[in-house]
């Protein structure tokens, strides 16, 4: 069973989707959706930057739904068939317009709305995130506990966990790492995200939920929050969840194993999360589309 993964902010370039949009009239069209959606012509930014505007949250998160959709549909006409789908965090909307449970313009509007609501939540409550890349899972937790006022927000696969925190509470984090031969490494973020300090963005974003119905997914949805394939009824209240919750995309694709999966295909800029399955297991087939020349490579399943 293939899985199709969708990534998440962190993953956008200027430039991403151009090729696609040239090369493929069905991206074309995604991305001139995209500008009728929304109001302006996200495509420039994608294509063009400049990416201090690319890289802005608001901005950010629609475009890389714009970029991740347009190819999916590129792979679709190509015969990709995927027996599940899932997301990074951001990437979970992507995901959800592929297995048909939200509409296209509907998730740009959302995310668009998810961006402004996080950049808000961040400017309130300023944190940070840092990297620690070798310790277990419970190790990392244990150095976030006695760091303070930081928390796991993404666990990547085995061996690199993402914390969130205050700034004092990631400068703990990283003193204490360095003193245990922990190598923590900063990132470079304008928020805690995936913590408590985001808890305001979850009530901003509720609305434009609540005001979503969910379809049956088609195929299913596997949530990168919860480690579970949701049904329509549970998708709203884990996309809520999902803003103050640590992604677990390491034991998602774990979970996504155990329900037959046996190759993955990342759609959409960049290549992180197909370098973190082969972290889970390093034998498992993996793809990318995000290039016309990637449909050379991509072996139809």
């Amino acid at each position: 069973m293939t899985v199709a993964m969708f990534p998440g902010q962190g993953a956008q370039a200027v430039g991403m989707g151009k090729a696609l949009a040239e090369a493929h009239e069905v991206a074309r069209r995604t991305f001139e959706e995209a500008d009728d959606t929304l109001g302006y012509a996200i495509s420039e930014v994608c294509f063009a930057g400049p990416i201090e505007r690319l890289t802005a949250t608001d901005v950010c998160q629609p475009a890389l739904v714009a970029a991740s959709v347009a190819a999916f549909r590129v792979a679709q006409e190509a015969g990709l068939r995927p027996g599940l789908v899932m997301g990074h965090s951001l990437g979970e909307y992507s995901a959800l317009v592929a297995c048909g449970a939200m509409g296209y313009a509907e998730a740009l509007r959302t995310v668009a709305e998810r961006g402004a609501a996080m950049r808000a939540a961040a400017q309130e409550s300023p944190g940070a995130m840092a990297a620690l890349l070798g310790p277990a899972d419970d190790e990392a937790e244990a150095l976030a506990a006695e760091a303070g006022e930081a928390w796991p927000a993404n666990y990547n696969c085995p061996g690199q966990v993402v914390v969130s925190g205050t700034s004092a509470g990631i400068d703990r984090l990283v003193e204490l790492a360095e003193a245990r031969g922990v190598r923590a490494t900063r990132l470079v973020v304008d928020g805690a995200f995936h913590s408590p300090l985001i808890a305001p963005a979850a009530e901003r974003l509720r609305p434009a939920l609540e005001a979503w119905a969910p379809a049956p997914a088609d195929p299913p949805f596997l949530s990168t929050t919860t480690c579970l394939v949701e049904p329509p009824e549970r998708m709203r209240g884990v996309l809520l969840d999902q803003l103050t919750s640590p992604v677990r995309f390491g034991h998602a694709v774990e979970a996504a194993l155990e329900l037959g999966a046996d190759r993955f295909v990342e759609l959409g800029p960049g290549r992180v999360l197909s370098g973190l399955v082969r972290r889970v297991r390093r034998d498992l087939p993996t793809a990318q589309v995000g290039e016309p020349a990637d449909l050379d490579k991509l072996t139809v399943v």
